[in-house]
């Protein structure tokens, strides 16, 4: 119990912040029924959610590399949800955007240490790290839900109660920091041996990209999308964007367990080739079918989500900090730059026509993964070896140690633990 506590505690703190990505979206209907804000207009909400987070997530990973800083967990949690409790105070559109960009930045400064932790936490398990997306999956799951129960029945000016789960997050962190604390120093000062395979990542990264763009364009408008094909239901509008971050949950514990039987590379292929024909389902189908089609969708961009992570940490080992802020962060933030677009397609023709494009960009991905290959992994990972006062303890070696395996030390690898954090 007390080895999947710490991994427990960052999963639900992970949720946390990630419940204000998925505010964002989930504000879009208020903001254009209240404010009569245009498609363009609720795409910039989102692009100012993304742009700050996108552009400050890999300095923020660089600086975690060059030296651990775990505090920004719960700081930055504060950040990321005292943006969005700001967001309905103001009419000034101004104001609403920067207060949204000051959130992204929260939540920027929140996934490369988290991945990193995440991963001394789970000891490099694809599991371990699939409970810890499943928390920030589940974030976004009910963000559509609590912004219904807050600003549906109380309008925009309820916002600043959305700070709650912030407050949550950030206490939840603390605990977990403590247990750590001999782990993630022993990590920190390990030396790494593997080897940057940073091609590969740079492939890995643009699938991350194609992977977030049909992400975010589809949590922007699904709702407006759904709502316009039920005759006007909000209520069928937040469903759809439930499911779609719901349906986020399963495929990323189901990833995890899959990436044990196969290889990620492999089952993330798989992933994004069945996206593609949900997608074109979801525009396509109409009435109430499309749910089925939210949910495939869903699954199937969340198959890969986890692994993504792992992934790139394996593929930079020297850079775990970086490669966890490219792939867990960027992941949802990159997209926010392309949804003006299909906010301004959606203006000028309609909102079937703009959605319709985003069912290639998991071809894309999946052209894309078929240029990775497995990254090897070192088969009889150690536990970190504690330093006792006034000795120094000698480097453990094994034979798997070479090439581009996973790196079980260093600033931000695992030390090498054989614990699971399941």
């Amino acid at each position: 119990m007390r080895r999947r506590l710490p991994i427990t505690l960052l999963a639900v703190g992970h949720g946390c912040v990630d419940v204000y990505q998925g505010a964002v979206a989930s504000l879009v209907p208020f903001f254009v029924a209240e404010r009569a804000y245009s498609y363009a207009a609720v795409s910039g909400l989102v692009l100012a959610a993304s742009l700050l987070s996108s552009v400050a997530q890999p300095v923020f990973g660089v600086l975690t590399d060059r030296r651990a800083m775990p505090w920004l967990l719960p700081v930055s949690t504060l950040v990321a949800g005292a943006g969005i409790a700001l967001s309905g105070v103001s009419d000034s559109r101004a104001v609403t955007l920067a207060v949204v960009a000051v959130s992204g930045a929260g939540v920027a400064a929140y996934h490369p240490e988290s991945a990193r932790v995440a991963r001394v936490a789970g000891g490099g398990s694809h599991r371990a790290m699939a409970w810890f997306s499943v928390g920030g999956n589940l974030g976004f799951a009910l963000a559509p839900v609590m912004v219904a129960a807050v600003v549906g029945l109380g309008g925009l000016r309820f916002t600043p109660l959305l700070v709650l789960p912030a407050a949550v997050g950030a206490a939840l962190c603390l605990p977990a920091l403590r247990v750590l604390g001999p782990r993630l120093s022993d990590a920190a000062a390990a030396p790494v041996t593997a080897k940057d395979d940073r091609a590969s990542f740079v492939r890995l990264s643009l699938a991350v990209v194609c992977r977030s763009v049909a992400f975010v364009g589809l949590s922007t408008f699904v709702s407006l999308y759904a709502t316009e094909r039920m005759d006007g239901s909000r209520a069928a509008g937040t469903a759809a964007l439930f499911l779609l971050y719901l349906g986020g949950a399963v495929g990323s514990v189901l990833g995890g367990a899959l990436a044990d039987r196969w290889d990620r590379v492999r089952v993330s292929r798989g992933a994004y080739l069945l996206t593609a024909g949900s997608i074109a389902g979801l525009v396509l189908v109409p009435g109430p079918a499309l749910y089925p089609f939210v949910v495939l969708t869903s699954a199937g961009l969340y198959l890969p989500f986890s692994l993504q992570v792992t992934l790139g940490q394996d593929y930079l080992p020297s850079r775990v900090g970086t490669a966890g802020g490219i792939t867990l962060g960027l992941t949802v933030s990159v997209g926010g730059l392309a949804s003006p677009l299909v906010g301004a397609l959606a203006d000028r023709t309609s909102l079937q026509t703009a959605l319709a494009p985003l069912a290639l960009m998991p071809l894309f991905a999946w052209l894309l993964f078929r240029t990775l290959t497995e990254p090897a992994v070192p088969s009889s990972p150690v536990r970190p070896v504690r330093r006792r006062r006034g000795r120094t303890p000698a480097p453990r070696t094994r034979p798997s140690d070479t090439g581009t395996g996973e790196s079980h030390a260093g600033a931000g690898g695992t030390g090498g633990t054989g614990e699971t954090g399941e």
